[in-house]
């Protein structure tokens, strides 16, 4: 295997590890950008959920009101929102400003997975352990409609692009695709070799991408309902994802402490990172691509600049370009993996206040 080694200078078209972000009393269990790219919010496992600033010298916030661990934070697509869902059955939408009020959403009759608004901003999704996903109008907070034919915990649910379509993973080795209007289920994608913690659509709304139990990442076609393809990159659970806004590229969080980035259009592993000290439990790009955040059950977030070429990043091929040329399986370690050192960080690191 080959392997490039990062330096505390960086090494171009590389992954770089900009910050890290230490506060949280326990396993970080979310992440997720402002549009502005100002602001980075994580929840963990100790109840809060921060707003990380992204000058130095601005202080982070601290925002206390779940009764239980906090599984999942997404901003609004202005900015103006952060929801936050929770065990304690609850999803909160927050004001990201220093006085850090919120509304308590009395959502569900068990732990609340996850939370994802629709693009015009105008819905949010919820996903829980009893077994249902539910839409909310963020405006009047109130419930819209449920959805229930799952037969196990939900645990996550994503709007597609044009905010037509759900889709939703389950215990109960399913993933859901769900059409908002007629409130009916349009097809299941079945995973036979464990559950799906996570997914997400493709930037295009063509496809969906799933990551689970099984170690392994699969890309969907949802127009033909068929696999385009298979990863098998991590040595453990995979247990978060994200799409980079070009389309081009997913990044993966494993168990196995590990980052992994994929190109899509040639179906290859392109980067290994190592970062986090145990499990990496989630990722997410910025809204523009050029970052992206992780954390972990070391209680960390993490701030990686993407380094990403300018003609990679603006690619025009669109997803069906690569991904029906194969639905090809890697196997862990044959490609180029980024083993980062800890870099020199300027200025110092905001603990919660």
């Amino acid at each position: 295997m080959a392997t490039c080694r990062v330096t505390s200078a960086g090494c171009p078209d590389h992954p770089s590890l900009e910050r890290r972000f230490r506060g949280h009393k326990d396993a970080i269990t979310s992440v997720d950008f402002s549009l502005n790219k100002k602001q980075l919010a994580s929840g963990s496992v100790d109840s809060s959920m921060t707003v990380w600033n992204m000058k130095p010298q601005m202080r982070a916030y601290r925002f206390l009101g779940h009764e239980d661990a906090v599984t999942c934070v997404q901003f609004s697509p202005s900015g103006h929102l952060l929801a936050s869902a929770s065990r304690d059955k609850t999803v909160r939408l927050w004001i990201p400003s220093f006085k850090g009020t919120s509304t308590v959403l009395k959502a569900h009759t068990a732990i609340v997975r996850s939370v994802n608004f629709s693009s015009d901003g105008w819905y949010l999704v919820t996903a829980s352990n009893d077994k249902t996903v539910k839409v909310w109008t963020v405006h009047r907070k109130k419930f819209l409609l449920s959805l229930s034919q799952h037969t196990n915990w939900v645990r996550c649910a994503r709007f597609s692009p044009d905010g037509q379509l759900i889709v939703s993973s389950s215990d109960d080795k399913t993933v859901k695709l769900w059409d908002k209007t007629s409130k009916e289920c349009i097809h299941s994608f079945y995973e036979p070799g464990g559950y799906v913690r996570h997914v997400d659509f493709h930037p295009s709304g063509t496809c969906i991408a799933t990551a689970g139990t099984n170690k392994a990442v699969n890309v969907w076609d949802i127009r033909m309902n068929r696999l385009l393809q298979h990863y098998t990159v991590h040595a453990d659970e995979v247990n978060s994802l994200s799409f980079h806004p070009s389309g081009n590229y997913l990044i993966t969080a494993s168990s196995d402490s590990t980052l992994r980035i994929l190109d899509l259009l040639e179906g290859i592993l392109l980067f290994t990172l190592h970062g986090h000290q145990g499990p990496a439990t989630c990722v997410a790009f910025s809204r523009t691509g050029d970052f992206f955040a992780s954390g972990g059950s070391d209680k960390q977030v993490m701030l990686w600049k993407t380094n990403f070429d300018a003609d990679d990043v603006l690619k025009t091929q669109k997803m069906g370009t690569g991904v029906d040329r194969a639905c090809c399986t890697l196997q862990s370690e044959t490609d180029c993996g980024a083993h980062l050192k800890e870099p020199k960080l300027q200025g110092s690191i905001p603990n919660i206040v």
